[in-house]
């Protein structure tokens, strides 16, 4: 009798045993949370000032499932302004990496604690900070303007960033502050991240005519970027641009012609005149790449975006307009000798990434886009 009870004793202990290890530890996910929701899908939209950069994040920013943040680094760089853009790539990295895990305190290292959302810098941009949870004036599925948005969102509380963060499928970060694809090896090889990268680039002479239209606006980050290097003056235009340029190349090097195996599938190299040209079909080819509906909505509002007849004329401003003719403007106005400067200084780049050069103030004068775009070029 009493060995039967010692049986029975050590029977329940087992059991007991085998529930507090269950519930206390339970078994690895790869990576999916514990209720079985999908892990997000994150996507890092790399650029540089002056690309386009901030119209394709919209393309982002306005799909239903995506919550978005427009350069969240800029506080990174306003807070540790006397660093050099090198120096602070890690600080930048390490920022872009909390967000999209929506660990939101990471700011708390970079902005005052009585904060709102509205301090984020360009928060009017995100309809997810425009719609529920994080804004109850609009519904989650609405094309939401930054204007009425700024107008009816700006006070909520900083914590609805991370709440609604949460609640998204896809998170999706434009960033103009790194310069290095090699920077961010650590976070494709994240196992707590699903990392994909479209890497952004237009015709530099596009980008340096737009640069001389928003000197005022970009002279705090040129300083950062120009740090390191002593020249200035009437160069300095130049030789910014040329470290721009250079880094594209470096990272469509790193991300396609030599791209380690955890990039495979997980990078896209795409041209802004490409996206203008055929804005639906881009538009196509980037959601799939993010693993992203395009929905007819969003289809109706990406053809209308660019398909009005605005001419751009306010920095910074997402409004519908002829886009493709806003995309070559600077073919009428920027003097020759300064083209053949970019040219110069970005040959490179230029080369690799398919833009024609232009050999005279003639072929200046020919609005074709196909004289632009090299045949064939990836």
């Amino acid at each position: 009798m009493m060995k039967r009870r010692w049986v029975q004793v050590l029977l329940i202990l087992v059991v007991l045993s085998f529930l507090l290890i269950h519930f206390h530890f339970p078994p690895c996910s790869n990576n999916v949370p514990a209720e079985g929701k999908p892990s997000p899908v994150h996507i890092l939209i790399l650029s540089s000032w002056r690309s386009g950069s901030s119209f394709t994040g919209q393309l982002f920013s306005q799909h239903p499932s995506v919550f978005y943040l427009m350069e969240p680094a800029w506080h990174v760089w306003v807070t540790m302004y006397q660093s050099t853009a090198k120096v602070l790539h890690m600080a930048v990295r390490d920022l872009v990496r909390s967000v999209f895990l929506c660990d939101m305190s990471v700011f708390d290292a970079y902005m005052s604690s009585e904060r709102k959302m509205s301090n984020l810098f360009q928060w009017e941009t995100s309809r997810a900070l425009c719609s529920p949870p994080a804004c109850e004036f609009f519904s989650r599925g609405d094309i939401i303007s930054s204007a009425n948005c700024k107008t009816m969102c700006s006070k909520r509380p900083f914590s609805k960033v991370e709440e609604a963060c949460k609640t998204y499928s896809h998170i999706v970060v434009k960033e103009v502050r790194f310069f290095d694809l090699k920077v961010l090896y650590p976070l494709l090889t994240d196992p707590s991240l699903n990392l994909k990268i479209i890497h952004l680039v237009r015709d530099p002479r596009a980008v340096f005519r737009s640069r001389e239209n928003t000197v005022a606006e970009l002279k705090y980050d040129t300083n950062i970027v120009m740090r390191s290097h002593k020249r200035r003056g009437e160069m300095e235009s130049y030789d910014t641009m040329q470290i721009i340029c250079k880094s594209h190349v470096e990272m469509y090097k790193a991300g396609s012609q030599a791209a380690p195996s955890f990039l495979k599938d997980r990078y896209l190299m795409v041209r802004y005149e490409d996206i203008v040209r055929e804005p639906l079909a881009k538009t196509a080819e980037m959601y799939r790449f993010a693993e992203l509906h395009f929905t007819p909505e969003l289809q109706t509002w990406v053809h209308n975006i660019t398909h009005g007849k605005g001419q751009g004329a306010q920095t910074f401003v997402i409004g519908s307009r002829d886009a493709m003719r806003v995309s070559q403007a600077w073919r009428k106005i920027l003097p020759f000798q300064k083209i053949e400067k970019v040219q110069d200084v970005c040959k490179d780049a230029m080369d690799l990434l398919g833009y024609r050069l232009l050999q005279s103030e003639e072929e200046q004068k020919d609005m074709s886009l196909d004289l632009l775009i090299a045949q064939n070029s990836s």
